[in-house]
C-alpha cells in the first residue's frame, strides 16, 4: 500500500483515526477538471469533539520525554524522504504546480521535520536575577491546542511548518487545510505523523468550509492560531481571537518589490525577475509583484524580461514539460485577467502575455503603468510583471514603502547602495542580489503592515515564541517569613 492509498482516506477526516464523513468533497485537477479522489468533510461538530479530545491527548504528549518527541519528528522527516516522489505527484495534479516547485516544496517539507526535531532539546528558558533569596526562572511551556490553517498555493509546506514546531514543542494541532488542496495539504501530513508514531488524538485533520474554519478558532480549547492567507481573512481570524483572547499568528499578503539599481547586469536581473513573478504561476505570497528599475537600464530589462516571458510555455505540469502550469481554480484566473485588462484600460501596455492560456495564464510584462493602477496596487496572485522606473534612490525606496503590504523584497546590483537601501525600506525579509522568494526551515520568515504579524514561523526563536507560553517559576531553600 502506498501512503496515499485512498483506501485509507477516502471520503474521511482524521481524529483518532479515519473516521467516516457525512459530507465530501471532490479532489479535482486544476489543469484538467478529473476527479483525483474524494476528501471527507468536518462539521462544526467534528471540530468541537476534537479539539476536547486534542487537549486531554496534549498533556500526555507534552509530559513524552524531548527524545521521544524528537524521534517522531526525524522518522516524519525520514517518511517524507522515502515518499518524495509520491507527495510530488499529488502537488503537481492537485495543486498545479509544475514538477521543480513540488520538488521544492517536498524538500521544504524533510528540512522542516529535520529542523524541528531539535526544538524539543532547545533551551526552554532563561535564569533571571533576583533580588530575594530565591531561583527565578521564566520557563516555556507549550501552548496547547493549536489551531493552523493553511492556502492552497504550497498547500504541503505552509501547514507544516505550523504543524511540525507546535508538535516538536509538546502542543496539539488542529489542522485546516483549504479543501481545494486537502490531499497534498493535509492528508500528506496526517498520514507521514500517523506513520511516524504520533500518538492518537495530538494531531487532528478538520478540512471543512469556513464555518469549520470558525469553529477551529473558536473552539475553548484552542489557545494559538497560525494562519496563512489572504489579508481579509486574516483580519477577521486575528478580530477573533483578539475577542477570545487568543494568540494568532498571521502570515498575509504580499505585493513584493523587486529593484535593479543602475549597472546592475541586465540578464541576470532579468532572470531573477522572470523568476520571482512566474514561480507556481505567481500563485505565492512571496512572488514579485512589482518591478521597479533604475531608468538607465528599464527598456532593456523590460524587453529581457519579456522575451523570457514569451518563451515559458504554460499547460499541464502531469502531462507536460512547463513552466507553468494551471491558475488554482476558473474564479481566480478570471480575477488575474481581470485585473490585468483594468489595468490596460487605465493605460498600461502589454510587453508580453496578457492572455488566459487553457487553465493557465501566460506569462505577462505590463509597462506603461503608474501606481494607482490595479495591476500595480492589488496582489494578483497570478503571474503578472508589472514594470516601473525610478530615478534616485530615495525614490526606489519611496515607491517600494508605498504600499498596504510588507512581506519581501530583493535588491539587484551594486551591494554598498543596496545595503543602504535596505535599510530604509518596511519589509519582514529583505534579499540583496536575489529575486523575492525564498525559504529555508531555519530562518525567520514573516511580513509587516498588511503582510501579517511578523516573523512567527522558521527558525528555533520564532518557533518557541509562536507555540509557547512564558511561566515564571520561583523556588527557594525553605517557606519564606511573611509579616502576616
Amino acid at each position: 500500500m502506498t501512503l496515499l492509498d485512498s483506501a485509507v482516506w477516502g471520503g474521511k477526516f482524521y481524529s483518532e483515526g479515519w473516521q467516516d464523513s457525512a459530507t465530501e468533497q471532490p479532489v479535482t485537477e486544476p489543469a484538467t477538471g478529473d476527479r483525483l479522489g474524494t476528501v471527507g468533510l468536518a462539521s462544526a461538530e467534528d471540530v468541537n469533539r476534537a479539539a476536547a479530545r486534542a487537549a486531554e491527548a496534549q498533556r500526555a504528549w507534552a509530559a513524552t520525554s524531548p527524545q521521544q518527541r524528537a524521534a517522531v519528528l526525524r522518522r516524519a522527516g525520514e517518511l517524507f524522504t522515502e515518499h518524495a516522489a509520491e507527495i510530488e505527484d499529488w502537488l503537481v495534479r492537485e495543486a498545479g504546480s509544475v514538477r521543480s516547485k513540488a520538488g521544492f516544496e517536498a524538500g521544504l517539507a524533510i528540512g522542516e521535520c529535520f529542523e524541528c526535531a531539535g526544538l524539543p532539546t532547545h533551551p526552554q528558558g532563561e535564569v533571571l536575577t533576583s533580588q530575594d533569596a530565591r531561583w527565578s526562572l521564566a520557563r516555556r511551556r507549550p501552548a496547547g491546542v493549536v489551531s493552523v490553517i493553511a492556502p492552497f498555493n504550497f498547500p504541503l509546506i505552509l501547514g507544516l511548518r505550523s504543524v511540525a514546531p507546535a508538535l516538536a514543542l509538546g502542543n496539539a494541532v488542529l489542522l485546516k487545510p483549504d479543501p481545494r488542496t486537502a490531499v497534498s495539504g493535509g492528508v500528506v501530513i496526517a498520514r507521514i505523523f500517523e506513520e511516524a508514531g504520533l500518538p492518537a488524538g495530538v494531531l487532528h485533520l478538520l478540512p471543512g468550509d469556513g464555518e469549520v474554519g470558525r469553529a477551529v478558532v473558536e473552539a475553548p480549547e484552542v489557545r494559538v492560531i497560525s494562519f496563512t492567507g489572504s489579508t481579509p481573512v486574516g483580519r477577521a481570524i486575528g478580530e477573533q481571537a483578539g475577542r477570545l483572547l487568543k494568540r494568532a499568528h498571521l502570515e498575509l499578503g504580499g505585493n513584493n518589490a523587486l529593484v535593479v539599481l543602475p549597472g546592475a547586469d541586465v540578464a541576470k536581473a532579468a532572470s531573477a525577475g522572470a523568476f520571482g513573478s512566474y514561480l507556481h504561476q505567481g500563485q505565492i505570497c512571496m512572488t514579485t509583484g512589482r518591478h521597479i528599475v533604475h531608468e538607465s537600464l528599464v527598456e532593456e530589462y523590460t524587453a529581457a524580461l519579456a522575451a523570457k516571458a514569451e518563451a515559458l510555455p504554460v499547460g499541464d505540469p502531469a502531462r507536460q514539460d512547463v513552466a507553468l502550469g494551471p491558475i488554482i481554480d476558473r474564479r481566480q484566473l478570471e480575477r488575474v485577467h481581470g485585473i490585468v485588462t483594468d489595468s490596460l484600460a487605465a493605460g498600461a501596455k502589454v510587453a508580453a502575455g496578457g492572455e488566459i492560456d487553457g487553465a493557465g495564464y501566460r506569462a505577462t510584462v505590463l509597462t506603461g503603468l503608474t501606481t494607482d493602477m490595479p495591476a500595480w496596487r492589488e496582489e494578483i496572485f497570478g503571474p503578472v510583471a508589472p514594470v516601473i522606473s525610478f530615478a534616485t534612490t530615495e525614490e526606489a525606496a519611496r515607491i517600494v514603502n508605498d504600499c498596504e503590504y510588507g512581506l519581501s523584497v530583493g535588491i539587484l546590483g551594486d551591494v554598498g547602495t543596496a545595503m543602504k537601501l535596505a535599510d530604509r525600506i518596511d519589509s519582514g525579509k529583505v534579499h540583496i542580489n536575489e529575486q523575492t522568494v525564498s525559504d529555508e526551515p531555519n530562518a525567520p520568515f514573516g511580513g509587516v503592515k498588511a503582510s501579517g504579524t511578523g516573523s512567527r514561523f522558521g527558525g528555533a526563536t520564532a518557533n518557541v515564541e509562536a507555540f509557547t507560553e512564558t511561566q515564571w517559576l520561583t523556588v527557594r531553600p525553605d517557606i519564606a517569613d511573611y509579616p502576616f
